[in-house]
């Protein structure tokens, strides 16, 4: 007898900021975890939620993350005001706050994040230090990325 497929999202991602990877260069990735109540959980857990305009701030040595939409579900927050876009908690070491801090306010990088997963049972989400792409750059990325499923297309097809 075949097992059945869990429903939802496919292996421990929730949620990626795909228009981050168009828009910015990104580099030095870090790994956080963040401060999330009960009812996020459960609508993290259906998959709704959204990235796109989301970044991280830093205020008086904590990190925060802004922007991220999490849309409650209608039997999960029942009796609790639910705010969808309120800055939530990033978890990190003071000296990676230091060290995303330095890197922000001296070299002209932006923080953003880039995606949200699961880790066991745990939420942690995966920020970059962002730097703007230029409108030119954005084509040549587009341009590489069409003319590399081209190939992969002529090569399937001469195998055969």
């Amino acid at each position: 007898m075949a097992k059945k497929k869990k429903s939802g999202n496919s292996g421990n991602t929730i949620a990626q900021n795909k228009k981050a990877r168009h828009d910015f260069h990104l580099s030095n990735n870090t790994e956080c975890g963040v401060v999330l109540t009960g009812w996020e959980v459960k609508a993290l857990r259906a998959g709704r939620c959204q990235l796109v305009d989301s970044y991280v701030f830093i205020r008086e040595g904590e990190a925060w993350l802004y922007g991220c939409l999490i849309t409650p579900l209608q039997t999960a927050a029942a009796y609790v005001v639910t705010e969808p876009r309120r800055e939530r908690k990033l978890l990190l070491h003071k000296r990676e706050i230091e060290k995303l801090e330095q890197q922000i306010n001296s070299k002209g990088y932006t923080c953003v994040c880039t995606a949200l997963y699961w880790k066991g049972h745990i939420v942690k989400v995966d920020i970059a230090l962002a730097k703007g792409k230029q409108e030119h750059d954005k084509r040549n990325a587009d341009k590489d990325k069409d003319w590399a499923k081209q190939k992969e297309r002529t090569m399937k097809h001469s195998v055969r």
